[in-house]
């Protein structure tokens, strides 16, 4: 079976860029990470990616995230989580969501996006946060590999704890690789009461 890890599709794309923080994709939906490292505070897009904003905060409220690892660490890439325990032991998920790619939102530097496999609607719990603009993550064409990775959250505080987590040593567990060598335990995720 696939893991939800990035399929790394290297095309050229063109064309305009959406800036992640602009006034008109604010929100007063917000979820804090307590992690091993620090917090972060995330603000959500429920208007541009509806379907993935449910998803996430389903998992957030039933506690699914709590205790599970930043299990994936690319430095000057990604980081990812939400679906490991420790032990890289893989937590059962929902069915796969659509993929909201397609939303005008941008793979830019602190936002998220869901991680999926090679099928474009098989995102489930897993998340990345971009450290740089990943713009060949981006939404192109409706192709298996045009379709892109669907932003639907930014860092609005805390990308200092991103950014120590980007800095761990990292090796091989079995299959997967660029695992942190000490556990970035993500300890308690909770939507901010408004």
């Amino acid at each position: 079976m696939l893991k939800p890890f990035l399929f790394f599709f290297f095309l050229f794309t063109s064309g305009s860029t959406v800036l992640a923080d602009d006034a008109s994709h604010r929100s007063t939906t917000m979820i804090k990470f307590t992690t091993s490292l620090g917090d972060i505070l995330i603000e959500l897009y429920p208007e541009e990616a509806p379907v993935t904003v449910e998803n996430f905060v389903e998992y957030v409220e039933s506690g699914f995230y709590d205790g599970t690892i930043f299990h994936r660490v690319i430095p000057d890439f990604v980081v990812q989580g939400g679906g490991m325990q420790p032990g890289m032991q893989q937590k059962p998920t929902r069915k796969g969501i659509q993929n909201e790619a397609d939303n005008g939102l941008n793979n830019l530097a602190g936002t998220l996006s869901m991680a999926r496999t090679n099928d474009p609607n098989s995102a489930t719990s897993q998340f990345f946060i971009n450290l740089k603009n990943n713009d060949f993550l981006d939404h192109r064409d409706k192709t298996p590999q045009g379709w892109g990775y669907a932003v639907f959250a930014r860092v609005v505080d805390g990308m200092a704890v991103v950014d120590k987590m980007a800095a761990v040593k990292t090796t091989t567990f079995g299959p997967y690789g660029d695992v942190p060598v000490e556990d970035i335990v993500l300890i308690k995720a909770e939507v901010v009461p408004e």
